[in-house]
């Protein structure tokens, strides 16, 4: 199914931050790390990757900060609101370098690419769940088909690996 792409609002109530997003979204997966912005009382976030030049920040720009310029995901957040409307990576020797982190899951179109597996899911107890759960919120996260993981899912991490051998010498590109 070709799908067009929509747009992410930030939660204000008014003057909106506005990212357009055009085409599909990729990778798509729910994550439990505690960088990640996770709506209100959610566990997981939800978050797919763009190529960077499909992304565009069209309404109220000034609105946008990056949370914290040390992280290697430069996620920009609205000012007023709190939320992540886009995380880039800068540093052009990263496997996912080109790549933009959205959170569809903010956006009013319908069509966006389903989540396909859990990742940093040990990592919800730093944010506060019980570790006593665990085993409850492994079992729901197989019972929505999304494989839980304590790092990505293994196509990504064949990615990365892939990206520094390249880059070794290991594998010729």
């Amino acid at each position: 199914m070709d799908f067009a792409g929509g747009s992410l609002w930030c939660n204000c109530s008014r003057n909106k931050v506005e990212v357009q997003i055009k085409g599909q979204s990729a990778h798509n997966h729910v994550c439990g790390c505690t960088k990640c912005w996770k709506p209100k009382g959610a566990l997981f976030a939800q978050v797919a990757v763009v190529p960077r030049d499909r992304l565009q920040v069209v309404a109220n720009a000034d609105k946008l900060a990056i949370v914290d310029s040390k992280a290697t995901i430069q996620r920009h957040a609205c000012k007023e609101c709190g939320v992540h409307l886009y995380g880039r990576i800068e540093n052009q020797a990263h496997p996912f370098y080109g790549l933009d982190f959205i959170h569809t899951e903010l956006s009013r179109e319908q069509g966006w690419a389903a989540p396909e597996f859990a990742a940093f899911v040990s990592s919800i107890i730093e944010s506060g769940a019980s570790p006593d759960g665990m085993a409850a919120v492994r079992a729901r996260l197989h019972e929505l088909k999304l494989e839980p993981y304590d790092c990505l899912s293994p196509a990504l991490m064949d990615y990365i690996a892939t990206h520094i051998a390249k880059r070794s010498g290991a594998l010729r590109a």
